[in-house]
């Protein structure tokens, strides 16, 4: 990856799309905080940096500064919102706090041509963008020339040709600036001169001689979840070093219908990996029996999974390594930009503590890629798409998909209203448009009458959503025939369950799984 960008990041919501965006236009990548900005770029040796937005103000003192060395390197620089702001502010602008200020859809007037907007912004042409700012540029730094403006922003898009420097108030790299992607693109390869040929075949054979330099004769431990992040991760490293690998795979007792027996298949017969398989349901629910703190399941799981995991890894006579299938949104996401700690909204199920507490190495193949890059790894691997297309599952399962107090009756009514709903899913053609569907069984009996007689059982709520990356999402607008025929099923054929209702809440207010 002889073509790099570095994404200088000052705290924008939407700093990952930027680097997505880059990425889909065939160039690697990477965000670095505006804290340790200077070190990366001098490590790295970037090809052309660009600065992101955020919510300081240059006209605050000790607000965010991009380092020096950025613009006197000779690459060029895109800035972007507050990127745009602290440029100008750095090499001789003014930029105020404007009474006009512009959030969301706005226009802008292509005033001048650009290769920012060669083929896709003629001049005199107005076009769709999406703003997100209360300061704005009053004073362009001399050799730079106004290419586009907007009612609330006369300096919506500025351009030094000469030193390659361009600024945009708007954000190019969210959807509601439709264009936005081949604008990132022109600055990627007709401005930077990148070549467009990063691709997953290539980060694979990377990634691989990677694994092999780090972890050279030693021995390598994975935790097998079941999910799409740990089953690529374990096959890539396999492919690397071979049998140095074992996955331990612990099944809680908290799993979908068969998902347990076809993570053990694919990879016992499929992929010829040493797998341990660890049956350990029993110690899970009987220690979860009758509990409802979410956040107390969560960490009773958690707790649990490490002390398994380690008791395995033990008789295996330890490992050098444990790895992850840590992705690139988990990494920039431990970064907080105000050195402060991030509200806790749900704790995470991972084998975090154990690296150090079995002084072993991490090994992250995934930790420079984004969820779909992920998926593209899996296919460019041979992964059966079944497996690399599959909803996200939460670590604790079904745990946090049964509020109230858990059960093994209620996980045997869930498994069983899931399958059924998932199945129609896939009848109707509809999986794939889904982000993640599932059922949850509530704390709830109602009454209910079958064949003439009284019914008391439970409720079970049906959910779906649309999303890209989990982070934002809304419910699925399925037709209510749809939903007619799934509750029918499910109340026809699970034993326990009178009731089906849909969640319509999106998120936020709501987050997407109920616990």
């Amino acid at each position: 990856m002889t073509d790099r960008i570095l994404i200088i990041d000052f705290g924008s919501q939407v700093t990952q799309l930027i680097a997505r965006r880059v990425r889909e236009s065939g160039v690697y990548s990477e965000i670095v905080p505006f804290q340790s900005a200077e070190a990366a770029f001098k490590e790295m040796n970037p090809k052309a940096v660009i600065l992101s937005g955020g919510p300081a103000s240059t006209t605050e003192m000790g607000s965010p500064r991009a380092p020096q060395v950025v613009f006197e390197s000779g690459i060029p620089v895109l800035g972007i919102c507050y990127g745009q702001q602290t440029m100008c502010a750095q090499i001789g602008g003014e930029v105020e706090s404007s009474d006009h200020r512009e959030f969301g859809r706005a226009f802008i007037t292509v005033k001048k041509d650009s290769p920012l907007f060669e083929g896709i912004w003629p001049q005199e042409t107005d076009h769709q963008v999406w703003m997100s700012h209360g300061d704005r540029v009053n004073r362009i730094p001399d050799g730079f020339d106004v290419i586009a403006a907007s009612d609330g922003a006369p300096f919506a898009a500025i351009a030094d040709e000469q030193r390659r420097f361009y600024g945009v108030q708007f954000h190019p790299e969210v959807v509601h600036t439709p264009d936005g992607a081949k604008l990132i693109e022109n600055f990627t390869h007709k401005i930077a001169g990148c070549s467009g040929d990063w691709t997953m075949a290539e980060y694979r054979q990377q990634a691989v001689q990677a694994i092999r330099d780090q972890v050279g004769d030693g021995k390598v431990i994975c935790g097998l979840s079941g999910g799409v992040d740990s089953s690529v991760a374990a096959v890539l490293i396999h492919e690397a070093i071979g049998d140095q690998l074992t996955c331990i795979y612990v099944d809680h007792g908290l799993m979908r219908l068969g998902e347990s027996e076809q993570v053990v298949s694919l990879f016992r017969e499929h992929y010829n990996i040493p797998l341990v398989h660890v049956d350990a349901s029993d110690l899970f629910i009987g220690q979860l029996e009758g509990e409802t703190d979410p956040e107390k399941k969560r960490k009773t799981i958690g707790k649990l999974f490490i002390d398994v995991f380690e008791a395995e890894a033990k008789k295996l006579g330890g490992a050098d390594f444990l790895a992850q299938g840590t992705l690139y949104p988990d990494v920039i996401e431990s970064v907080s930009f105000t050195g402060g700690p991030s509200v806790t909204i749900k704790s995470h199920h991972n084998v975090g503590g154990l690296p150090e507490r079995m002084n072993m190495q991490l090994v992250e193949p995934l930790r420079e890629l984004f969820k779909d890059e992920v998926r593209a790894l899996g296919r460019e691997l041979g992964l059966p798409e079944s497996f690399i297309g599959r909803h996200p599952f939460p670590g604790p399962g079904l745990a946090i998909r049964c509020p109230g107090g858990i059960t093994r009756e209620k996980l045997d009514i869930l498994r069983q209203a899931d399958a059924i709903y998932l199945d129609e899913i896939r009848k109707a053609g509809l999986y794939d448009a889904i982000w993640q569907a599932f059922a949850v069984l509530l704390p709830v009996q109602t009454v209910g009458v079958m064949g003439d007689g009284r019914t008391y059982e439970y409720v079970c709520a049906l959910r779906a959503v649309t999303s890209v990356d989990g982070m934002t999402a809304d419910f699925y607008h399925f037709d209510m025939n749809f939903l007619g025929r799934a509750a029918t099923r499910i109340i026809n054929e699970v034993r326990g369950i009178n009731r089906c209702v849909y969640d319509i809440t999106s998120k936020p207010p709501g987050t997407i799984e109920w616990e």
